[in-house]
């Protein structure tokens, strides 16, 4: 079931070139599959990456004729144009070594042992990407506010924290509009997403009515 479909006395030929590259895209479109099955926020040339790449990375390893080393050296080149590429969250990296590994397996003509890899690892991505002790329960929240700049943001808000989060800390405070006004960042997490509004209105009703802002926190935290 692992051996390999290329035969080392005759070499690649066509036959085994068209398995070996229907398995890989394939595979990819599984592991595209996985990704978009388990990820709320989808990105489409991701998706795209994850069927192509796998057909790409076994094409460099029949070219070099098996050889994973000279393959390797051969794939490190492309890191030259990494900076074209935006930053991904860790899972989305996992999804990319998926089908790399898949590539080498197919470009080898392992086409068994790429086959269980992909289940595997599609399997176990999918089961802790449900499971709720690998989720985060409650989300984070970005809160901005304006304030006057005689108003003392230390001590003025804290009642409204504590009676609506569960957690919060100032990210980061500073000067806008020529020292007017100060700009407040706040990281929290609210008691209960439906009282929302009533959090932002009592807010706004002792910032002087100024721009009040909360929305999702970022995940840069999760990049590699």
């Amino acid at each position: 079931m692992f051996g390999t479909i290329i035969d080392p006395s005759v070499g690649l030929t066509a036959q085994s070139a068209v398995f070996c590259t229907l398995t890989s895209a394939g595979l990819g479109l599984v592991a595209a599959f996985l990704y978009r099955l388990n990820n709320p926020r989808v990105s489409k040339n991701l998706m795209v990456t994850l069927v192509v790449l796998p057909i790409l990375v076994q094409s460099v390893i029949m070219m070099v004729n098996g050889s994973v080393g000279a393959g390797l050296a051969v794939m490190g080149a492309f890191n030259l144009v990494r900076f074209r590429s935006a930053p991904g969250t860790s899972r989305e990296l996992c999804y990319v070594f998926l089908v790399m590994g898949v590539g080498l397996a197919t470009g080898m003509g392992y086409l068994g042992f790429a086959l269980m890899i992909t289940l595997a690892a599609g399997i176990i991505l999918a089961v802790l990407g449900f499971t709720p002790l690998f989720g985060i329960v409650r989300s984070s929240k970005l809160l901005r506010i304006l304030i006057p700049e005689d108003l003392d943001y230390t001590t003025c808000f804290g009642d409204l924290f504590k009676e609506y989060t569960i957690s919060h800390r100032l990210l980061m405070s500073k000067t806008v509009s020529m020292g007017t006004l100060y700009e407040l960042r706040y990281e929290l997490i609210l008691k209960d997403l439906s009282k929302e509004k009533e959090f932002l209105d009592k807010i706004r009703a002792r910032n002087g009515n100024l721009t009040v802002m909360c929305s999702l926190l970022t995940d840069n935290h999760e990049e590699m």
